[in-house]
């Protein structure tokens, strides 16, 4: 028989297994529920996404319009200077500054002095334009004055809005809208932009010189469809002599 002290001990001994392997179970069980927890756990949220920057937020828009302002060829730079000024101060009442048209006086009508210009790309398009007779009664080919009076059949100076088209006594019109004091009566005036006969090229190979307007911007029968194109309503003509 086996005495009594050995049953106990062989007794103790495996209570003390049983406690071990239980508390093993337990912890293995806590680690497999707190893994199944943590991993059925929502997300947590992702940071707020950064908006791409855009070219215009970076400077590059002000670079584009500042190459633009590089004196195309052809204009005469203090000229060139004084119109994008005036587009500059008009911004609020031109819509669109993509493209202008500047009229130099102080050239001769034998000479293509209305320029439309492409202010993006600096493309330069010069077409021939009359002046009116109250600019230069002697029928010079060069411009004498400029007159903002109505009954004047002068040309006037400054900053003009094309605005809309008609068909008036000299056929597919443009009415303009002078933004200056120099040539506010524009409108009151009918200084508008159409085409005629004695501004197309063949007067300068005749006679050396264009014929006069009564103050309108007159030009080529042949080059009006071009002018309406590329300006259309919204944009600005300069017209100066300095």
């Amino acid at each position: 028989m086996k005495s009594i002290g050995t049953v106990q001990s062989r007794r103790a001994l495996l209570k003390s297994a049983l406690i071990m392997a239980s508390g093993a179970a337990v912890s293995a069980c806590a680690s497999r529920t707190i893994g199944t927890t943590m991993a059925s756990a929502p997300p947590a949220p992702l940071p707020p996404r950064i908006q791409p920057v855009h070219a215009a937020t970076l400077g590059e828009a002000p670079k584009v319009a500042a190459q633009a302002r590089i004196v195309p060829a052809g204009i005469r730079p203090e000229l060139f200077k004084r119109a994008t000024a005036a587009l500059d101060r008009h911004s609020m009442r031109v819509d669109t500054h993509d493209r202008i048209a500047i009229a130099d006086f102080s050239l001769p009508s034998s000479q293509a002095r209305f320029f439309l210009v492409n202010m993006g790309t600096g493309e330069v398009e010069p077409l021939l334009v009359a002046h009116g007779i109250g600019s230069d009664p002697g029928h010079t080919g060069l411009l004498q004055r400029f007159s903002n009076q109505i009954n004047s059949e002068a040309t006037c100076e400054g900053a003009f809005l094309t605005a809309d088209y008609y068909v008036g006594k000299h056929g597919d019109s443009q009415r303009l809208i002078g933004l200056d004091p120099t040539n506010n009566n524009a409108l009151a005036r009918a200084i508008v932009v159409h085409s005629a006969w004695y501004a197309n090229p063949d007067m300068v190979s005749k006679h050396g010189k264009l014929g006069r307007s009564q103050g309108c911007f007159a030009v080529g029968e042949r080059q009006l469809a071009k002018v309406f194109e590329r300006l259309g309503p919204g944009r600005m003509i300069y017209a100066a002599k300095a």
